[in-house]
């Protein structure tokens, strides 16, 4: 992917480890579950999708029930999410037939799973926003910010140098710029400083998109609330973390979402949290949910459903990391 021409930004680097037509993670691999490298909150519980189903209908509700309207989900994975979503939908019978679901999905082997999950409910795929149809929205994004590209700056004396990569000696390694670049802000030398423009660039287009044609949006996906120094980037296979260098193209790269980047970003549009994925499900009802699964359980179906709720909840697995934030017009 990298000829030995000189060193290439960090982002670019992603960028063509992720979504290269040939020899991309995402377009020609299928990552997600036991079987792959790593597992979302949707592949854990039946429970995650369906309360997203939820809080679709109540926010559809809250916009004054518009009807036709397209739910979009960016990044969907396997299409666990909006197929758990869509049966959540169904006790809301008006807004079941308001709506036709819409996947944006760039990868082929994807699409295939997604194809297979989604059949009979009348989705339609795009490679992003600009193919969707007129109208309000409610979008959903869980865990596709943070596989966004993101450039690394680190503090040297003589300022912040973005890291970019290089191919020696038959390996990916890390250099960094010559001269220093023109990010101001505080920190120590040897400090890590991260920026995402594809991120802001999408969020600010989905913002766009809410001023002209109305609908909500809600991002689910790890990271901080405020801007902060810290490398996060990291690559994982096979569910065990490994250099980012190491197997380009077969390794999952994602970084932290900067969530207070993303309000900045979605200009025009009113922001509503982040708040934890924990308080989120809590307060959606998900205990109550799990109750009432456990009492037509077996008791081995009762002890994974409580374990996938503290898998969900607890602040040591995604309870605290996980952020939710929905977007709105003002």
């Amino acid at each position: 992917m990298i000829a030995e021409s000189g060193p290439i930004p960090l982002a670019h680097y992603m960028a063509l480890c992720l979504g290269d037509a040939e020899f991309g993670y995402y377009t020609q691999r299928e990552p997600i579950g036991a079987a792959g490298d790593f597992v979302t909150a949707p592949e854990i519980s039946q429970m995650f999708g369906e309360l997203i189903g939820l809080w679709c209908a109540v926010t559809w509700r809250q916009l004054g029930a518009p009807a036709p309207v397209n739910l979009v989900e960016l990044g969907p994975g396997r299409g666990t999410l909006m197929k758990d979503a869509l049966r959540a939908i169904e006790a809301e019978p008006e807004f079941s037939a308001a709506l036709t679901p819409h996947l944006v999905e760039t990868g082929s082997r994807l699409r295939e799973t997604q194809q297979q999950a989604l059949a009979g409910t009348g989705a339609i795929w795009h490679n992003d926003l600009t193919t969707l149809p007129p109208g309000p929205l409610l979008l959903l994004a869980n865990e596709f910010f943070d596989a966004l590209p993101a450039q690394q700056y680190e503090k040297c004396a003589d300022g912040w140098c973005e890291r970019q990569v290089t191919y020696s000696d038959d390996a990916f390694q890390a250099v960094l710029a010559e001269a220093p670049s023109a990010l101001d802000r505080a920190g120590e030398v040897g400090d890590v400083f991260e920026l995402a423009p594809a991120r802001t660039s999408y969020m600010a287009d989905v913002a766009a998109r809410l001023n002209t044609q109305g609908g909500a949006a809600l991002i689910i996906d790890y990271g901080h609330v405020e801007s902060a120094n810290g490398d996060t980037l990291q690559a994982v296979r096979a569910h065990q973390a490994q250099s980012i260098y190491a197997e380009p193209g077969l390794a999952d790269l994602t970084s932290h979402v900067d969530f207070e980047a993303l309000c900045e970003a979605a200009v025009g549009v009113q922001a509503h949290g982040p708040v934890t994925q924990a308080s989120f499900l809590c307060r959606l009802g998900i205990e109550a949910r799990a109750a009432a699964l456990r009492r037509s359980a077996t008791p081995e179906q009762a002890a994974d459903i409580g374990s996938a709720l503290q898998r969900l909840l607890n602040p040591q697995q995604m309870g605290q990391l996980f952020k939710v934030m929905a977007f709105s017009p003002l």
